[in-house]
C-alpha cells in the first residue's frame, strides 16, 4: 500500500528503474535516476534542520530539476511549496511569512526576485537559501547554504518517513478573497484518493505519455505528475516558452505523442482560435481532460470534430478539494453551440450539494430548473449519486 505520494516513484523505480519518468527540452530522467537524486535532496534538507512538517518553498520554473525538488521535499517529509517566479517579491515574502518557511529552495532566472527577497533585513538574517542551479554564477552573492554539487556527496538510497497519510503534503496559494495570499493545505490521503479514482477511470497505464501543462503552482499539477507516476508513465513538462503559442502547442502533442492532454480550457480555446489542430491529428491522444474554468462550447465542438478518437472529459472542483471533485465524459459531439456542458457527477468519495442563494438544500424537484440555468449537474444526478464509479 502506498500512502505518501512519493512512494509511487520508489514503487516505479524498483519495478521499472530504466523507464522515463520525466522529459522536457530533449532531456529526461529515468525512474531509478528520478528516485536516487531526491532521495540526496532529502538529506541534504534533513541536514539543514527540516523535521516532519516544516514547511520548504522552491523558487524555480518548471523543469526536471523542479520535479526532484517537489519529491525531495516531501521525502525529508516536509511540505512543499511552490513559489511563481513571476511573482512580485511582496507576494513571495508574504507566502515566506505565513507559511513559516524552514528552507528556501531556487534554481533558474530568480535572482533578481531574490534580491529583492534577501534585502528584507528579516530574510537576509534568518531565511536559509539552497542553489541547484548548475550556473552558479547566477547566484555569486546569494547567500547559500547549499548547492547542486552537495548533492552528489549524499546517498540516493530510500530514506525511512515518519509521515503519514493524514499529513499535508503540499501547500497552495490562491490570491485569497482580500487579494492576499491565502493558503491551501492538502493531505497524502487527499491526493492518492483523487489519483485511484482518476486513473482507474481514465485508464491510465505504464505506456501511456501525460502532459504536464499547468504551472507548478497550480493544482492541476498534481494530477499531471503523481497521476503519472502512480501509472509508471512519462510525465512530459511543456515549457511554459509555449503556453502562448497554439502552434508550437499542437506540435508538442504531436512531437510527444502524447496519450493525455490536462489543462485550463483557455489553452484548448486559444489552439481552436489559432486552427492549429488537424483532422484525426495526435493519433496517439486517447483523452483530453480540462478543469479550472468553462470550457466553450464552440471550441469544444471544434476539437471534439477533428478528434473523433479522442474521449473528453470535464473535471470541476476547487483547489480545496484536492484537484476536482467532479467529472462529466462528454458522450458525443454537441450539435448546439449554445448548450453548456455539465459539471457532472461526484468523482469517487465526494458529494455535490446544490444550494440556493441562501445556501439552503435545493429540492430534488427544482434540479432541472437549476441544470436549464446553467448550474451544471447531469440531468442523471440524483439516479446515479449512490453507485460506486
Amino acid at each position: 500500500m502506498r500512502d505518501l505520494l512519493q512512494d509511487w516513484v520508489t514503487y516505479q523505480a524498483d519495478k521499472r528503474p530504466d523507464s522515463i519518468a520525466l522529459a522536457m527540452d530533449g532531456e529526461s530522467l529515468t525512474y531509478a535516476e528520478l528516485e536516487s537524486v531526491s532521495n540526496r535532496l532529502a538529506r541534504v534538507l534533513i541536514e539543514q534542520g527540516c523535521q516532519k512538517g516544516d514547511r520548504v518553498c522552491f523558487l524555480m520554473p518548471k523543469s526536471l530539476l523542479a520535479i526532484v525538488c517537489i519529491l525531495g521535499i516531501l521525502k525529508a517529509d516536509c511540505i512543499y511549496v511552490p513559489i511563481d517566479t513571476n511573482s512580485p517579491s511582496t507576494r513571495a515574502q508574504k507566502i515566506l511569512d505565513s507559511c513559516e518557511n524552514r528552507v528556501l529552495v531556487a534554481a533558474g532566472p530568480v535572482t533578481r526576485l531574490l534580491d529583492d527577497i534577501f534585502a528584507e533585513e528579516r530574510f537576509a538574517k534568518s531565511l536559509t537559501l539552497g542553489w541547484l542551479d548548475r550556473n552558479q554564477s547566477l547566484a555569486e552573492n546569494l547567500p547559500s547554504a547549499f548547492k547542486v554539487d552537495d548533492l552528489q556527496s549524499y546517498s540516493g538510497e530510500p530514506l525511512n518517513h515518519q509521515n503519514g497519510g493524514d499529513d499535508a503534503a503540499y501547500i497552495l496559494f490562491t490570491s485569497g478573497s482580500t487579494g492576499d495570499p491565502k493558503g491551501v493545505a492538502i493531505t497524502h490521503n487527499n491526493v492518492t484518493a483523487f489519483i485511484r479514482w482518476a486513473n482507474r477511470y481514465f485508464g491510465l497505464n505504464s505506456s501511456d505519455r501525460i502532459s504536464g501543462h499547468s504551472p507548478l503552482h497550480f493544482d492541476l499539477s498534481v494530477f499531471d505528475m503523481f497521476g503519472a507516476f502512480a501509472a509508471g508513465a512519462e510525465l512530459h513538462l511543456v515549457p511554459s516558452k509555449i503556453n502562448l503559442l497554439p502552434n508550437k502547442l499542437a506540435e508538442f502533442i504531436r512531437e510527444s505523442e502524447l496519450t493525455q492532454w490536462f489543462s485550463v480550457p483557455s489553452a484548448l480555446n486559444f489552439m481552436a482560435k489559432f486552427d492549429v489542430v488537424q483532422d484525426n491529428d495526435f493519433p496517439e491522444l486517447k483523452r483530453l481532460i480540462w478543469c479550472g474554468e468553462v470550457f466553450p462550447t464552440p471550441a469544444l465542438i471544434y476539437w471534439m470534430r477533428r478528434l473523433p478518437h479522442v474521449s473528453f472529459t470535464n473535471l470541476y472542483g476547487p483547489t480545496e478539494a484536492t484537484i476536482a471533485s467532479s467529472y462529466h465524459t462528454v458522450p458525443s459531439c454537441p450539435e448546439d453551440e449554445r448548450v453548456a456542458i455539465p459539471i457532472g457527477t461526484p468523482c469517487r468519495g465526494e458529494e455535490l450539494l446544490v444550494l440556493d442563494d441562501q445556501l439552503r438544500s435545493v429540492p430534488t424537484g427544482e434540479i432541472g430548473d437549476l441544470y436549464i440555468k446553467g448550474v451544471g449537474l447531469s440531468p442523471g444526478y440524483w439516479e446515479d449519486r449512490d453507485k460506486t464509479d
